[in-house]
């Protein structure tokens, strides 16, 4: 290959003199306060690009310029991404910008032609090493044509740059010439930690709860109008231009098609193209930076790669702005969505670990581009050993064994519906955790495991870290009955599982999607329908009023309980649905929604609730009975939260809950099942007395808590007209109404809205 040309070049961007404060807000720091991006010699004028935060209107009210001594007029002024330009006469000689009792010197620059008539690549460099440069500008060499490579290297005031290093890794590229352009100054965005750390990763998992630095230094651009800076002063006379991260791999064109640089050069606007991140399953060298070699996997249900463009700078575009992923408000040429381009995510993140970029189990290892990386980088990545999913065997209904596992505390009274009526939908097997019971739940459990009719276990939370709920499903894992079990599902004594198809029965859902994995079951919220006794009858038969079928809010609207095979396909069971999945059952998952339809791909890895795109219920809800009676409720809250054991139940929670917009009288048909499954685990007398007493002990603890001043005034509240009439409204209610309480509403509202059903 013959040798690379290497030009260095440092722009005049130049801090603001202390006199110049007043000119910007105040809560700009020191170092952001730039008074120039540069003073360049266009031949017929010279032309001050002012930078970002200088406010022109002041600047310009009381700017005097001299050059030689002699005041100089400007010529016009000009827009510029986040600042402006001033174009004055032309002159070699330096021109002296006076504001207040402070000046700056500033000496023309002649724009720089290292670059003239080259296909040209351009990328912002923070820590990328010279071996990743010299990669990335060799493969887009061999793959596209490129000539030449604009670096722009953003450096910090402590930061050492090796410029031999990178022009020696250079040599071997195939480029003929390479521009070097030194920044060193704060261009980055103001409070925003650097562009390379896990925070702008798109699938970084838990990079939310991470603590940034700021860095002003290497923090996404925020002196936009530094693209146009270097368009005057060193990208003049560029053929055509491709705006890329040293990341980015852009897919070789077709043998025969053109080249992008060539796609660029013919089009009558530019091109823009959309980006797939790719990752390593693991570096093949740990202890050294990553290569782009070294990414062989995909996400599956991953976002995508901030944009890149291409353009021919002296084309129909030559008076457009710049911009960091896009070419002023111009329409691109349609051809951009026939190309696209591979980012590397190790590459772009390079101090981050592999499982800070996505998480492990949204990975899929791909051959196509493993091979791929052998082929233009000559080394493989390394992948994990791909393991051939096994078919999805068939169920026998005859012997198909359905579990549930759920976790109770002070559910006495309503423990027996709740198992009779899923008992009556063909659920065979309950594992039923509880702990510091009071009113005889755990007693009743143990006299159903004597009669062979649940497993019950007390939680094992005490001797983990663990919320109880949490606890019981770890231990669930482990248990004889998870084993045996074909479907299981996790969920609670106040949602049922209610069938729209068929008879009504597991028999009847099963046979209706009869390929499916998992099947989930979205919530609808029943509130209290007015009850405000409590009476020891069927939930199901009490409360018919409910949500609407579409409410996104509150957010606890649309979450989901799922239903799944015991197949090996997650690692662990989840409160809602199953995790960590294993990224080579992808294909053979079928997961379908309460109306059979199929749940989208980024439910397969994460994600607890419907959204407008995956609800359903033509086949299957969820009905959830958070709240029953209000004075049931003064239990509930009185009892706290099995597995939000820290979180309220007061006002707000009520309010949320009680949903009583619509009414759903459906479930009153499959009364006669329960009442035949109900009398038979009441036939047994220990069975009866134990339910008997757990309905005492219920309604002594209301006559309790009714005595205190707070839960009566809690009682009073609930069960008053504002918020019977509010629990009919909440579709007109937005995320943070639910947040802040029905004190948020203004007192009046549930009377102003017209329309309001009074039955």
């Amino acid at each position: 290959m013959s040798s690379c040309s290497i030009t260095l070049h440092t722009p005049d961007i130049h801090a603001a003199p202390a006199g110049w404060a007043d000119l910007y807000p105040p809560t700009v720091p020191d170092q952001r306060r730039l008074a120039s991006l540069g003073l360049i010699d266009l031949g017929d004028r010279v032309r001050l690009f002012a930078p970002r935060y200088l406010s022109a209107d002041n600047f310009l009210a009381k700017l005097r310029i001299e050059r030689g001594g002699a005041q100089v007029a400007a010529l016009a002024l000009g827009r510029l991404p986040g600042g402006f330009t001033l174009d004055l006469p032309a002159g070699e000689a330096a021109v002296r910008l006076i504001w207040g009792e402070a000046d700056l010197t500033l000496t023309p620059r002649v724009p720089v032609t290292a670059l003239k008539g080259q296909r040209t690549l351009m990328a912002f460099v923070d820590i990328a090493t010279p071996g990743q440069i010299a990669d990335w500008a060799r493969y887009h060499h061999r793959t596209q044509g490129a000539q030449a490579a604009c670096l722009i290297l953003r450096n910090h005031p402590d930061m050492s740059r090796d410029m031999g290093a990178i022009g020696a890794a250079l040599q071997d590229t195939g480029l003929s010439n390479a521009l070097l352009v030194q920044i060193n100054a704060a261009i980055g965005a103001l409070s925003s930690p650097p562009r390379y750390s896990q925070f702008y990763a798109p699938d970084g998992p838990g990079k939310a709860m991470r603590e940034y630095e700021e860095d002003l230094y290497h923090a996404p651009l925020d002196e936009i109008g530094l693209f146009e800076v270097l368009r005057q002063s060193v990208l003049a006379g560029v053929r055509s231009l491709l705006s890329c991260e040293i990341a980015d791999l852009m897919t070789p064109p077709a043998v025969g098609s053109p080249s992008i640089f060539e796609h660029a050069e013919h089009s009558e606007t530019y091109l823009r193209f959309r980006g797939t991140p790719i990752y390593p399953w693991q570096r093949r060298r740990p202890e050294e930076p990553a290569s782009h070699a070294d990414h062989g996997c995909k996400s599956f249900d991953g976002g995508g790669a901030s944009s890149v463009w291409s353009v021919a700078p002296d084309g129909s575009l030559r008076d457009t702005a710049f911009r960091p992923f896009r070419i002023g408000t111009a329409d691109p040429d349609p051809i951009s969505a026939t190309v696209g381009f591979q980012r590397c995510m190790a590459v772009m993140y390079p101090n981050e670990s592999a499982a800070a970029l996505a998480p492990k189990s949204s990975l899929v290892p791909d051959s196509d581009l493993a091979q791929f990386m052998d082929d233009h980088f000559g080394q493989p990545p390394t992948l994990p050993d791909l393991v051939e999913p096994d078919p999805v065997p068939a169920v026998d209904p005859t012997t198909r064994r359905v579990m549930i596992v759920t976790t109770m505390k002070n559910e006495g009274p309503f423990i027996l519906e709740w198992l009779a009526y899923h008992r009556a939908i063909g659920v065979t097997d309950f594992l039923i955790y509880t702990n510091d019971c009071t009113d005889g739940t755990d007693t009743m459990f143990e006299l159903l495991q004597a009669r062979g009719l649940v497993e019950h276990r007390e939680n094992p939370f005490r001797n983990t870290d663990l919320k109880p709920q949490h606890a019981a499903l770890q231990d669930a894992e482990t248990t004889d009955m998870a084993a045996r079990a074909d479907w299981m599902i996790c969920m609670d004594v106040d949602e049922f599982m209610h069938i729209h198809v068929g008879d009504g029965t597991l028999d009847a859902l099963f046979g209706a999607v009869p390929d499916a994995t998992l099947i989930s079951l979205t919530w609808r919220l029943f509130g209290n329908a007015g009850v405000d006794g409590y009476e020891d009858r069927f939930i199901t038969e009490q409360f018919t009023r409910c949500a609407p079928e579409f409410i996104r809010k509150p957010h606890q609207a649309w979450g989901i309980k799922t239903l799944f095979r015991r197949l090996g396909h997650y690692k662990k069971f989840g409160v809602h649905r199953p995790k960590g999945l294993k990224p080579e059952y992808i294909d053979v998952i079928n997961w379908v929604n309460g109306s059979g339809q199929q749940m989208p791909k980024s439910m397969l890895r994460t994600g607890w609730r419907s959204t407008t795109e995956s609800y359903g219920y033509d086949l299957v809800t969820l009905n959830h009975y958070s709240l029953r009676s209000a004075e049931s409720y003064l239990v509930k809250r009185d009892r706290g939260r099995v597995n939000h054991v820290d979180r309220d139940q007061g006002l707000n929670y009520w309010f949320r809950m009680n949903n009583n917009a619509e009414e759903d009288r459906r479930m009153l048909d499959r009364i006669p099942m329960i009442q035949a499954e109900f009398d038979k685990l009441i036939s047994y007398p220990e069975i009866a007395a134990q339910h008997n007493a757990s309905v005492e002990a219920h309604r002594t603890r209301i006559a309790e808590l009714r005595l205190r001043p707070d839960y009566e005034a809690l009682h009073a509240e609930i069960t008053g007209s504002r918020l019977n009439k509010l629990s009919r409204l909440h579709v007109l209610f937005g995320k943070q109404v639910f947040m802040d309480g029905p004190d948020s509403v203004p007192n009046g509202f549930e009377d102003r809205v017209p329309n309001i059903k009074k039955t």
